[in-house]
């Protein structure tokens, strides 16, 4: 019984302990009372706006009203039915903006809070409103650029999303719902997010911070009140906020502002290359170190700038410009913003050693196709020589065969074969001589480059 008073008396006095700690402010490791948001946020919010958008729809003409019958039967004046009797429809939706340029009042958000609008009327934190100016936009990004006519607007000074780690503290700005300003916190729950499916171009911010329709469009500030992100997307499986929602990078957001300022439009270059992610097998078959990232170069276009620059089917690209490069997708975005003519320095792994290569981002239109797809080979498949040029094509292709499981396919022209050039059937023969456990294959398929391997 005594030990059950001791007990009793324990857990009421850690109670009591745990009841007047959850009373005090919140500390940092030192003891020192953390500060409040509060002051930051200030100074940030009326840098951030609402936006609402109206659009007009022409309602369905009435089918009867069109009726000559029913035209003579109700005394209706002949002639079809007109504009003001189909009256306009009037739709509005609400959405979220930040000032990037108080002194020409220049106002980022999403294209798709903007798309389709007949108006969009931006309104600030301290209650004035204007209508905009919709200056141009970048749908594969989901940027958009509008301007206001105001005087003494907040612009939010503009971060590096670059210096961005997991574990940042950062903080949601937007228009939940149409409720008004809301501000919500969280971190950096992880970076370089691909694969969505949300926009051509994506390199997002994930963060626990609560973002809600409504808030596309909105700021994701760090603790200096810095811009980091546009807040863009959640993933909502239920239909409400989960804590996954995504942020296009500042850097990002920033590149195409520039362009759709100057431009009115944003135009994209490219380096004319092919581009596949590393699998387990890819980085085994290339003697790549366990774990290594990068993007695998499947093909190179003929007269691009990365043709010109030295760059090759089978280089390994690990970074742009310094900052590492993990998945296709990531790369896209990478060069993606950057400006044509603009250089781009690649570091990239090739016969197991790093190289620097320097590349001019070229004019779309100057870029041919890119040739070859990589592929495996066994037994079950027929080749002949490509009557067409270099190569060997797969005249025939047992389905049962590894070759086909590997995704072989009839049509292939293999161009390549354990990182050997195959010009006829006696070049590939030779080729297939220098591997035991797996071929590695190099591949034009329709027009397309890639690399299998087959076990």
């Amino acid at each position: 019984m005594q030990q059950v008073r001791h007990f009793m008396l324990a857990v009421s006095m850690l109670f009591f302990v745990a009841s007047s700690q959850a009373a005090l402010p919140l500390q940092d490791g030192a003891g020192q009372a953390l500060p409040s948001l509060s002051p930051m946020l200030k100074q940030v919010n009326p840098a951030v706006v609402n936006i609402a958008t109206f659009s007009t729809q022409q309602q369905a003409n009435n089918p009867l009203l069109n009726d000559p019958f029913f035209r003579h039967f109700f005394n209706i004046p002949d002639g079809r039915q007109s504009p003001r009797q189909a009256p306009k429809k009037r739709q509005q939706s609400a959405g979220s903006g930040v000032i990037i340029n108080a002194a020409d009042g220049i106002v980022m958000t999403n294209y798709h809070v903007i798309k389709g609008a007949d108006e969009v009327q931006v309104s600030l934190e301290d209650g004035r409103s204007f209508t905009a100016e919709v200056k141009g936009a970048d749908p594969e990004l989901d940027i958009a650029i509008v301007q206001i006519k105001a005087n003494n607007l907040v612009a939010v000074p503009l971060g590096n999303s670059s210096d961005l780690e997991v574990g940042d503290f950062v903080v949601a700005i937007g228009n939940p719902f149409g409720l008004g300003q809301t501000v919500t916190t969280g971190i950096v729950s992880a970076l370089g997010r691909t694969g969505l499916g949300i926009e051509g171009y994506e390199n997002f911010i994930q963060t626990d911070a609560s973002i809600n329709p409504g808030n596309s469009g909105g700021a994701l500030v760090n603790l200096r009140g810095e811009l980091v992100g546009i807040n863009t997307a959640i993933l909502a499986p239920s239909g409400g906020n989960v804590g996954i929602g995504f942020a296009i990078p500042v850097n990002m957001a920033k590149a195409s502002m520039a362009q759709i300022v100057e431009h009115g439009e944003v135009k994209r270059g490219q380096l004319g290359i092919g581009i596949q992610d590393i699998t387990p097998e890819l980085r085994e078959a290339f003697e790549l170190e366990n774990g290594q990232q990068g993007v695998l170069v499947t093909g190179v276009s003929e007269d691009s700038p990365a043709e010109e620059s030295g760059v090759q089917a089978g280089d390994v690209i690990i970074a742009v410009d310094g900052e590492e490069t993990s998945s296709a997708g990531q790369l896209r975005s990478q060069i993606g913003i950057k400006a044509i003519g603009e250089k781009v320095k690649l570091t990239v792994i090739r016969d197991g050693k790093k190289k620097k290569i320097d590349v001019k981002v070229g004019e779309p239109q100057q870029l041919t196709s890119v040739s070859g797809k990589l592929h495996t080979l066994l037994e079950g498949a027929r080749f002949e020589d490509n009557p067409d040029g270099e190569g060997v094509v797969v005249a025939g292709l047992s389905p049962n065969s590894a070759a086909a499981y590997s995704g072989l396919r009839p049509g292939d022209i293999i161009l390549g074969a354990n990182r050997q050039r195959v010009k006829d059937i006696d070049s590939f023969k030779k080729a297939l001589t220098h591997s035991k456990d797996s071929v590695l294959l190099h591949i034009n398929r329709s027009g397309n480059s890639l690399y299998l391997v087959i076990r």
